[in-house]
């Protein structure tokens, strides 16, 4: 048994992966302001001798024995981290700095969990992790873009200065339940407007693309990142390489909730990225041959019947 901690482990991402962990019979410690997190999203994990919760800011230091940290602390979407931007980039890079500290005092192994958006409005496609990104460091969503780039930056350092054995997984857009119904991501926005028959926003014409993850997914490639060689550090993509644009998506969830619902137009956001998908090349070579085995149709479907049994 490891004792494992996840910063950010009531959110969306972090109970799937304290719930996979604690079954696996790992010890786990899931630590979380609740924030953007929910009580909801682990409290069927408490009766289970090997969780922990505990409610505290990862900007604050923590100190326990652990053997690894899977450090997901961050609001995700930008209706949530642009609500407090400078929240949000010292739980970034503040969050970063304290769990680095406790895995080098306790020598456990650290995964970042950072995010396709250090690629910014890229200008390659698909994005492989040698590119370095096109960010606005000014603009509206720069405090998490630039927040996971700086703690990028200091995992690297704490490695190369402290001997860290860390693990940087960059993830591309995932979905699937526990989401949040209001929490402004795209696939949770269209589910819930289409369940409800009303206006399905759509931004621009539509055009954008986007790579949608499964979180199952997500979940089985961060536990390889975290078991494979410790020489393999990353950065590595996470995420399912097949492309939609935000209108076929639109329609697809239209067409699988039989919605009434119209489609709606409005102005681009700023710095909004017209393309994202990932070259997962690296993962495949190093973690095992992973790759997403659960396609878009059949994880909206699961995703739809959870979002029907809360709306």
């Amino acid at each position: 048994m490891k004792r494992i901690l996840i910063t950010g482990g009531a959110g969306f991402i972090g109970s799937h992966l304290c719930e996979r962990l604690v079954k696996k019979g790992e010890d786990v410690i899931c630590l979380d302001n609740y924030f953007t997190g929910s009580r909801d999203n682990i409290k069927h994990l408490l009766d289970y001798h090997n969780f922990e919760s505990v409610r505290q800011d990862v900007t604050k230091p923590y100190y326990a024995e652990v053997d690894e940290i899977y450090n997901l602390a961050c609001p995700a979407s930008p209706i949530h981290y642009q609500y407090d931007a400078i929240k949000t980039i010292k739980t970034s890079v503040l969050g970063a700095i304290n769990m680095l500290d406790l895995a080098r005092d306790t020598n456990a192994k650290i995964l970042q969990s950072s995010t396709s958006e250090v690629y910014g409005d890229p200008s390659i496609h698909p994005q492989i992790e040698t590119y370095w990104g096109n960010v606005n460091p000014i603009g509206e969503r720069s405090c998490y873009d630039e927040g996971k780039r700086c703690a990028e930056t200091l995992f690297m350092d704490y490695h190369r200065q402290y001997g860290v054995k860390i693990k940087i997984v960059r993830i591309f857009n995932t979905y699937g339940p526990k989401m949040s119904q209001n929490d402004g991501r795209v696939i949770s926005n269209f589910i819930v407007q289409a369940l409800k028959n009303e206006d399905i926003t759509i931004y621009g014409e539509g055009e954008q693309t986007r790579s949608f993850q499964y979180v199952d997914d997500l979940i089985d490639g961060m536990m390889r990142m975290m078991s494979s060689n410790v020489a393999f550090t990353g950065p590595v993509n996470l995420g399912n390489p097949n492309e939609f644009t935000i209108l076929e998506l639109a329609k697809m969830i239209i067409e699988m909730t039989q919605s009434k619902s119209k489609l709606v137009y409005k102005d681009l956001p700023m710095d909004d990225p017209h393309q994202r998908k990932p070259n997962i090349d690296l993962a495949k070579a190093n973690l095992g041959g992973w790759e997403p085995t659960i396609q878009l149709r059949e994880g909206l479907r699961r995703t739809i019947d959870y979002f029907a049994s809360i709306v």
